[in-house]
Parts: structure tokens; sequence; C-alpha cells
């Protein structure tokens, strides 16, 4: 296996996640008909992603569904690991980010401007940590994957 089909396997596993995540969102607020119209309709994106990805995998001789998605184990070779613990701390990063979004807006609903200091001063330093990452992820992503 090399690294195109690697990342075809995460991706197609990351799709199924997270439309079946979206259903369950969407099914969870029913009541709340904006949220369930557009998780639903996200969701079925993501259910096309998963078939559209099945099917390039299946043009290049691989079958996605005969082996659990890996990537959530570290690989072996050195520059796949580098790519990984650039993806771990870039979703650590955005996840941050949202929560310092999060911060701003209650902080500004509720005219608390320590509060907002606070986020302001922050997030861009996570927000840069995000950027750093992905430029990382970028520039490694050809040679690391392209050398299994």
């Amino acid at each position: 296996m090399n690294g195109i089909d690697l990342v075809l396997r995460a991706l197609h596993h990351g799709e199924s996640r997270l439309a079946d995540e979206l259903t369950a969102v969407a099914d969870r607020h029913r009541a709340d008909h904006e949220v369930h119209h557009v998780a639903t309709d996200l969701a079925h994106w993501s259910h096309e992603h998963t078939r559209r990805l099945a099917d390039t995998a299946h043009d290049r001789g691989l079958n996605l569904d005969d082996r659990p998605a890996p990537l959530d184990d570290p690989p072996e070779p050195a520059p796949l690991l580098l790519l990984y613990d650039l993806r771990d701390l870039h979703l650590r990063a955005a996840r941050n980010s949202l929560h310092w979004e999060m911060l701003a807006q209650v902080a500004q609903a509720t005219r608390d401007d320590a509060l907002l200091a606070l986020a302001s001063a922050c997030h861009p330093q996570t927000l840069r940590q995000m950027r750093w990452t992905n430029t990382m992820i970028k520039n490694l992503s050809p040679q690391a994957l392209t050398s299994l």
C-alpha cells in the first residue's frame, strides 16, 4: 500500500464518520429545523464524497471496504509519523480556534471586555498555529506520501 492509498482510505473513513455524526446531529436536533436540514444536507455531501472516494480507489485497484481504516495508529516510516503528528496538532489547534471564537462571541454579547481582550489576544496565535501546521503538511505531504 502506498501513501496515496493510505490517504484515500483515511478520507473515506473520515467522510463516512462525518456523515454519521452529521446524521446523528440532525436527528438529535430535529426540532431546530435549520440545524436539522443543513446537517442532513451536509451529511449527503459526505456520503457523496465517500462514494466518489470509493470509486476512485476502485479505479486504482484498492477496495476501501476490505480493511478497517488506518491512520489512527502511528505509522512506521518517520516522514508519515511527522505528517500524522502535524495533522493531530492542526486538528487540536482548529478545535481551540473554535473555542476562542465562541468565547469572543459570548464576550461581545455580554459586553465582557476582559474576556474579549483575552480572546482577541490569544486567538490570532492559535490561527497562526493552524497556518504553520497546514504549511508544514503542504510541504511534507508530496515527498512523504510518494516515498512509500
